[in-house]
This record gives C-alpha cells, structure tokens and sequence, in this order.
C-alpha cells in the first residue's frame, strides 16, 4: 500500500478492530435533532448521531435512542460493522485466523451474536477471509476454521457483508449463493 493511503495495510490495523477511543479519534461526529416519537426531550435535545471515518469516508448514524450517549454507541457500532464489510484490508500472511477468531470457532460453529461487541472485528476477519479466497465461501470457511455453511449464516447477519459478499461474487461471475 502507498504511503499516501490513510487506510491501513495490515489486517490487525483494519479500523473496525479499534477500541472505540481509537476509532473515534479517526472518526468526525455530528449531533443533531432526531424528531418523531419519543417526547419532548428527543424533540429539544440533539440526540441523533452520525459519524464519519474520515479515512474511508464511510458513515454511520443513529437516532433512536432518547440519549446522545447511547446513539453515539449505537451510531460507533454499526460505523465498525460498515467499516468491517466494505473496507478492503487484507490480512498479511498468517494473520488469519486470529486469536480472537478461534476463541470463537469451536468445532466448526462461530459463536458470536451479531451485537456482541467482538462481532465487528469477527467480520473483518471473515470477510478478508473471503477476499483472500476470492469470494469462495468454502475455501475461506476451510481457512477460518469453520463450516460454508457457518460462515454463510454468520454473514447473512449482516446486511452490508451480505450485500458485499454477493456483489463481489456477482462481479467475478459466480452463483447466487441461499443464505439462510
């Protein structure tokens, strides 16, 4: 990767694996009003959230929760997992699966819920995984250490790596895969 790239080149750099203090610190946030159901205090107060990853340029927002705090949490969360799906780092060689992947990946089957706080990181993982393999499910579920089907089921969680996966595979000329 150039040296004029602000993104990174090494997947343990990938932004959706920071700490939400690191993230933030690459990140611009807006706040505004969120309006609509929730009472005068959402109606008066600037709750609503967006961020931007000034790197990528890719956003997240969030307005449905009455405090500022908790949209910024929610709006930082989704921003990682967007990061995760559209961001293209690969990993170096060996990188992957990472300790963190195999603490989660037992007997074929990942066991994270999609709203646990490891569950970007997971998907940067499992979507350079895919990347690497060229959008082959099966050989990158070999090299994570997982199950297609697995790996399948752990991206359809995911709008945006959904999206991302099947156009990627759409653009290389392969079939349509049926996530469940």
């Amino acid at each position: 990767m150039s040296d004029e790239s602000p993104l990174p080149d090494s997947f343990s750099e990938h932004p959706a694996r920071l700490s939400a203090e690191e993230l933030t610190k690459q990140c611009q946030l807006t706040f505004g009003r969120a309006g609509g159901p929730g009472g005068q205090h959402r109606n008066k107060v600037e709750t609503a959230v967006t961020i931007l990853h000034e790197p990528s340029g890719l956003t997240a927002s969030a307005v449905e929760k009455r405090s500022q705090q908790q949209n910024r949490k929610e709006a930082l969360f989704r921003l990682r997992i967007i990061l995760a799906a559209e961001l293209e780092v690969l990993p170096a060689a060996g990188e992957v699966p990472t300790e963190l992947w195999r603490s989660r990946c037992r007997g074929g089957k990942i066991l994270c819920n999609e709203h646990h706080d490891d569950a970007p990181a997971m998907l940067a993982e499992a979507m350079a995984a895919c990347r690497l393999h060229g959008y082959q499910h099966s050989e990158a579920a070999q090299q994570l250490g997982c199950s297609g089907t697995q790996l399948l089921k752990f991206l359809a969680k995911f709008p945006a790596a959904r999206r991302k996966f099947e156009n990627s595979r759409e653009e290389r000329g392969l079939p349509r895969l049926k996530f469940r």
